[in-house]
């Protein structure tokens, strides 16, 4: 008795990323890398910015020249990032609770994110001419 021959077999197929997935590889990803580096940036800010505060107990001379150096272009420039971060994070945080509490969020995560995009570029169109014209202008 002989068995009937059988096909070879075919490699498994590939397979996609898992269905559950929002942002693996696609803008969401990168959103999601931008808003946890946003939010590292800020936490330093801050950390910063109560240390430098709380020089003013310590020695109000050592407070004034920290807040000297403060007063120089690339500070400035350095304030319009910190700008910039805040209101990406505070744009895409309203968009991530969006995404997580409204039961249409993951199906509109895409076009919300342009949106988080758009205001943003609004926002920092309007930011950015007043303060650099502050900080190279003299104001």
């Amino acid at each position: 008795m002989s068995a009937a021959p059988t096909a070879p077999s075919s490699p498994p197929a590939k397979t996609k990323a898992p269905l559950g997935t929002l942002y693996r590889g696609r803008e969401g990803m990168w959103s999601w890398v931008a808003h946890r580096v946003t939010g590292v940036a800020i936490f330093f800010f801050l950390l910063v910015h109560v240390l430098d505060t709380s020089l003013v107990r310590v020695s109000p001379e050592a407070y004034n020249e920290v807040i000297g150096t403060y007063k120089n272009p690339v500070m400035g420039l350095g304030e319009a990032g910190l700008v910039a971060a805040i209101v990406f994070h505070a744009f895409n945080g309203v968009r991530i609770m969006l995404v997580d509490f409204w039961a249409k969020g993951p199906k509109y995560q895409r076009v919300m994110l342009w949106i988080v995009i758009g205001l943003f570029v609004v926002t920092m169109a309007g930011f950015l001419p007043r303060h650099l014209m502050h900080v190279f202008g003299g104001e």
